[in-house]
């Protein structure tokens, strides 16, 4: 469960809580199954994060660094993820569908299980990531190797 006072720190806004975390970069962040949904998140940083679980879902998370987050089973429905920093992050049965993850940063992103359907995934960085048995209908991707998927 969320520790209220990482709730509380964030609510006051990202140039407060990206300076908290400067200041206290020892602090493992613990904001699972906090509702988050609809909130403007851009450029926060949430990177090594326990975000398990977490409603994000309609919420501004351009250029957000979720470096090494664990957002397991996370709703990021329709989520505006363009450019944001995803690398090494478990998704691990994350809700995706309709998230603009154009530009993102995904390599080595565990994506198993995920539901990436109707999400934008054009310019993402992909090296290394894994697709194991990920939802991808319906998914805007550029073309090469990524015909193997649909």
């Amino acid at each position: 469960m969320a520790q209220q006072e990482h709730v509380y720190l964030l609510k006051r806004g990202v140039i407060y809580w990206n300076q908290w975390r400067q200041e206290h970069p020892e602090a493992l962040i613990d904001l699972s199954k906090a509702t988050l949904s609809g909130s403007d998140l851009t450029s926060i940083n949430l990177s090594k994060a326990d975000l398990t679980m977490t409603n994000f879902s309609a919420a501004t998370l351009k250029m957000a660094n979720f470096k090494e987050a664990n957002l397991t089973m996370a709703n990021l429905s329709a989520t505006d993820l363009r450019m944001a920093n995803l690398h090494a992050a478990n998704l691990h049965a994350a809700n995706l569908r309709e998230a603009d993850l154009r530009e993102a940063v995904l390599s080595a992103a565990n994506l198993k299980v995920a539901d990436l359907s109707w999400a934008d995934i054009r310019g993402a960085i992909l090296d290394g990531a894994i697709f194991d048995m990920t939802i991808l209908d319906r998914t805007k991707k550029r073309g090469g190797l990524w015909g193997l998927f649909s």
